[in-house]
């Protein structure tokens, strides 16, 4: 007998997206941040120099985990390709029409024989969930003498956990920063978007995440 298909979502280990954080299903936080890049190969001994030492400073600084992703994909030109199609329409001169058509058909040929990749940059900023043991959940409670408080709900925990994230991620973003880099942290929709590009890398991108701008 066949096995029954399981659903994607199985697989995926988040939980839900709210206020641009990713809820895992073991109860961790991770933030991601979208990060310009450098050209080091451009710039002067001496500025080179000045953004390692930067760098370093910046892995120096914390005492969490961050993740560094460099994410490539195939370039999708679509957009490009339909305003080509459309500024031909307007175009009244017939000559440059023709010119217009063919530069379309070239690039369409040079796409199908040379993938055209795109990189880009990620910071992940995470926060793991602590679960003591019952054990020590027993011990710590041997200390709360005459202790009335209510013990905090499943939902004031996740406020708790979101403003240390959120805390930890404007630390990141500030070292990233000074380092001479431009940092957006990704909000929901931007969140679903780039996970489902991410498990769906043969479908064709809705759009393309962009840096915001200074």
């Amino acid at each position: 007998m066949a096995k029954e298909s399981q659903p994607t979502q199985q697989f995926v280990e988040i939980e839900e997206i709210r206020n641009g954080v990713a809820i895992l299903k073991n109860g961790a936080l991770r933030r991601v941040l979208m990060v310009s890049g450098i050209n080091l190969e451009l710039k002067s001994e001496e500025e080179q120099s000045v953004v390692i030492a930067a760098y370093q400073n910046f892995l120096n600084t914390f005492d969490f985990s961050v993740q560094i992703v460099i994410h490539s994909r195939k370039l999708n030109i679509d957009g490009y390709l339909n305003k080509l199609v459309e500024r031909q329409a307007l175009e009244p001169n017939e000559l440059l029409k023709n010119q217009i058509s063919e530069y379309i058909e070239f690039i369409r040929s040079f796409v199908k024989l040379n993938a055209v990749m795109a990189k880009t940059f990620f910071v992940v900023v995470s926060y793991e969930s602590i679960n003591l043991p019952s054990g020590g959940k027993k011990l710590l409670d041997m200390f709360k003498f005459g202790s009335k408080s209510k013990t905090p709900t499943s939902e004031e925990n996740l406020e708790q956990k979101l403003i240390q994230i959120n805390q930890r991620t404007e630390q990141v973003i500030n070292g990233l920063t000074q380092i001479g880099l431009r940092v957006v942290a990704l909000n929901d929709e931007e969140l679903v978007e780039l996970f489902y590009n991410l498990y769906n890398p043969e479908t064709i991108e809705k759009k393309e995440i962009k840096i915001a701008k200074e």
